[in-house]
């Protein structure tokens, strides 16, 4: 859902950074080639991710829901020299595509993919991480901050996906909607959470930036 009017959301994406050359080449074999190819993060949320990424500079990053590698290669394009990304999706499917371009991009070495569920491996993990990306099943958001909260460096950024959820967040709430339940009570978490410092963005269908006290 895009909350802007057209000619401005045009304007505002051709008057950012363009996204690189391999990043288009992934995004057109993901709408060849997958299911459900919206849930790409896209270009201009991809530049944003990697803006931040190049701003923090990050040593340790967690994604929490690969797809088909997008926003993994955006993140990585800020790592730090000796920088790693442990990324977590339960699709075992997608990991032939995710190795095709995570090898043409350069950054192979430095991205570690995990398969299965996060909530079973993220406490598994022994890093501090600079950065987490959570951008997976709606329904576990809150499990998932409550796994990562104690594995972030003072300072560090968690960044939330879709928390506007195509503006279903502000209309009546159906009962049997699970995702849209979990989101408003998410929401609400990162905005009185004591841990956590919050702004949300309208970018897209939404993004939250919470830095870690």
């Amino acid at each position: 859902m895009e909350f802007l009017p057209e000619k401005i959301d045009d304007y505002v994406v051709n008057h950012s950074q363009q996204e690189p050359k391999i990043l288009q080449e992934l995004t057109k074999e993901t709408w060849q080639k997958v299911l459900n190819p919206r849930m790409l993060s896209g270009a201009f949320q991809g530049r944003v991710l990697s803006m931040i990424s190049k701003l923090i500079r990050p040593k340790n990053i967690l994604e929490i829901g690969t797809y088909t590698g997008y926003s993994t290669l955006c993140f990585a394009e800020g790592l730090s020299k000796e920088g790693k990304i442990i990324t977590i999706d339960k699709n075992e499917e997608l990991e032939t595509l995710q190795n095709k371009y995570f090898e043409k991009s350069g950054y192979r070495t430095q991205i570690q993919q995990m398969v299965g569920d996060a909530t079973k491996i993220i406490p598994t993990l022994t890093q501090q991480f600079d950065l987490v990306f959570i951008d997976a099943d709606k329904s576990n958001y809150i499990n998932y901050f409550h796994l990562i909260i104690d594995k972030m460096k003072p300072g560090g950024i968690i960044l939330s996906d879709n928390v506007l959820w195509s503006g279903k967040v502000v209309e009546s709430l159906n009962p049997k909607d699970l995702d849209t339940k979990v989101l408003l009570e998410y929401n609400k978490l990162l905005n009185i959470d004591k841990r956590v410092e919050t702004v949300l963005l309208p970018i897209r269908d939404g993004l939250t930036v919470s830095r870690v006290l």
